[in-house]
């Protein structure tokens, strides 16, 4: 076999995968979302790229994709696993629930969205029809990159979530709409309904037939303890769903998501989620470099005045039109800004929509040419916006939040304020309330913050990490103050400014480890608590006991360790003169392992 050895697969295989091996932790050590590391792979290794030099230098053609069509199916299969994934989180009364957003809110975030950019650019020129057709394509928002970075269970990732949702319910209705509009149509009206409604029965008979025999299937895959059967199990389920509705004339991702949403009624939908990760994460990076790979950067330089408008322009008006029709549904302001800013970008679906759009004729080719480079760009900037949604969020509506909530001064001030109403917070609170003591909590994150008042729990929204809200907690007023945030970095700086103004307070705090309860004794801390050490302690008491040793003396003991791994940990920060081997024993000898 000494033939011609065809490399193009491996070529590109390897470049996905080098990718996927270098981008990942790379933009993960600067802090930075990988998808924009995928996205600028694709426009370096694509045809605008170093593919464009591979006929005249011939190596190039093992480090670059030389056949982007060959790898389009693979991206599209990201997006299906995506939205599998977002199905899995989902249950058929949590949907119940949000069709009010779906369908209210959602719906008019894509008709106005579409309605004003398509008014825009018929003012400048446009045909009818095209704008249209791009007003609807400019007007989609992209789920797999917005809900990957707000989550579905915050109060942005489920607005997010809602919008998302009824834009997939309505990507095959718009690309039915505009072949039936093209010059060359046969279609009509009839047509768009008969599809809607074969697309409903198929859709219905799925749920039937999933609660039916999906619980079958997986459980007999549990029973082999096969982890490549119970894989192949839920890939052939994501597939045949996709590939049913899309016979049926409805999306692939549609049928991704319902099969989702089946398994999840399921007993084995976190065994589901977890055994398909890796593919959805390769996947969908694979359709980033197809996106980059989309970008033809002299196209971009040639018209970069028109390609800076149209991107601002886009973004603003569909950032504006998100966030107001999210106020006037009540939610926040802070909410409504953050979920404006992520979902102001176009959408992966646009780039399909906008090939829909030129095959009917609604548009040219050229013109379809420059709304791709204007979405690919939007793409990229996603996480971009998302960073600014979150300061954007912080900076909107939190003082008209706090001003009305406060700590009271005098005889009616709280024994205890604790900061961080988690897990670690809400335990510490439960014990207070056992031993009569009051408190009063603070938390960032509003949905929490709404769930504990509902309870009737005294718990006030704030973000201490503005000096100036700290300043309203009147912690002279206190006796104690327990810090359970999860932030190390955040503690230690709170714990400084505190002992600052309040010396005699006590200040309890939660450490991750040894060395950060060090520098938490160090920075005024009271007492720190080190998460590893705790439960160190307890798993010995709890053996000690079973061993039949009486508990009085193993309290004691426990006691004393405490104490004398406190005492350690306390001379820890001061060990920098200190030999490096004493260093090395008394911390092995505090966080052993």
């Amino acid at each position: 076999m000494h033939g011609h050895f065809p490399t193009s697969g491996f070529s590109d295989a390897l470049v996905i995968l080098g990718a996927a091996g270098v981008v990942i932790p790379a933009f993960a050590r600067i802090r930075i979302s990988p998808v924009i590391g995928f996205i600028l792979v694709g426009l370096l290794v694509g045809p605008a790229g170093l593919g464009a030099m591979a006929g005249d230098v011939p190596w190039l053609n093992y480090v670059t994709i030389s056949n982007p069509e060959a790898v389009e199916p693979f991206a599209e299969f990201g997006i299906v696993l995506l939205l599998f994934a977002i199905g899995l989180e989902l249950s058929f009364r949590r949907l119940w629930g949000m069709r009010r957003l779906v369908f209210g809110v959602g719906a008019a975030e894509l008709l106005f969205s579409a309605v004003l950019i398509g008014l825009a650019l018929y003012g400048l020129g446009q045909s009818s029809s095209g704008s249209i057709a791009l007003g609807l394509a400019l007007a989609l928002s992209s789920t797999a990159l917005v809900l990957p970075l707000v989550g579905t269970t915050s109060a942005v990732g489920r607005s997010a979530l809602a919008m998302l949702l009824f834009e997939d319910l309505a990507i095959v209705p718009i690309i039915f709409a505009l072949s039936a509009m093209g010059p060359q149509s046969t279609e009509g009206f009839g047509g768009l309904m008969t599809t809607i409604a074969l697309g409903i029965a198929t859709m219905a008979a799925m749920l039937v037939l999933g609660r039916i025999l999906l619980p079958r299937l997986f459980a007999q895959a549990a029973r082999t303890k096969s982890p490549e059967l119970f894989l192949s199990a839920s890939l052939l389920v994501v597939i045949i769903a996709s590939l049913v509705t899309t016979a049926a004339g409805l999306s692939p991702l549609m049928g991704a998501l319902l099969a989702g949403i089946l398994i999840a009624e399921t007993d084995y939908h976190s065994e589901v989620e977890v055994i398909t990760a890796p593919f959805r994460g390769l996947a969908l990076g694979i359709f980033l470099i197809t996106v980059g790979m989309s970008v033809d950067v002299r196209l971009i330089v040639e018209n970069w005045s028109e390609v800076l408008a149209a991107v601002v322009g886009v973004l603003l008006l569909k950032a504006v039109v998100t966030g107001v029709l999210l106020r006037l549904n009540g939610a926040r302001k802070s909410v409504a800004a953050e979920a404006g800013l992520i979902m102001a970008s176009p959408s992966e679906t646009t780039l399909i929509v906008l090939s829909a759009a030129s095959a009917a004729q609604l548009i040219q080719p050229e013109t379809a040419a420059f709304w791709q480079i204007v979405t690919a760009i939007g793409l990229t900037i996603t996480p971009l916006l998302a960073k600014l949604g979150q300061v954007t969020a912080r900076r909107v509506d939190r003082q008209a939040d706090v001003e009305p909530q406060g700590i009271a001064t005098g005889q009616d001030a709280p024994d205890v304020v604790v900061i961080g109403f988690g897990r670690v917070g809400r335990l510490v609170a439960d014990m207070l309330t056992a031993h009569g003591r009051s408190f009063i909590a603070v938390e960032s994150n509003v949905d929490t913050v709404a769930a504990c008042r509902r309870e009737g729990l005294p718990v006030i929204f704030g973000d201490v990490a503005r000096p100036e809200f700290v300043d309203r907690l009147n912690l002279g007023h206190a006796r104690s103050l327990v810090l359970t945030m999860d932030d190390p970095v955040l503690t230690v700086r709170l714990t400084r400014k505190v002992r600052g103004w309040c010396p005699n307070l006590a200040i309890v705090a939660r450490a991750r480890d040894a060395r950060h309860a060090a520098e938490l004794y160090k920075a005024g801390a009271t007492d720190a608590v080190p998460e590893t050490l705790e439960s160190s302690l307890q798993l010995s008491e709890a053996v000690l006991v079973d061993l039949g040793i009486a508990m009085g003396p193993v309290i004691a003991s426990i006691h004393e360790k405490r104490s004398e791994l406190r005492k350690e940990i306390m001379e820890l920060g001061d060990l920098e003169d200190e030999p490096v081997l004493t260093r090395r024993r008394l911390r092995d000898a505090i966080n052993p392992g």
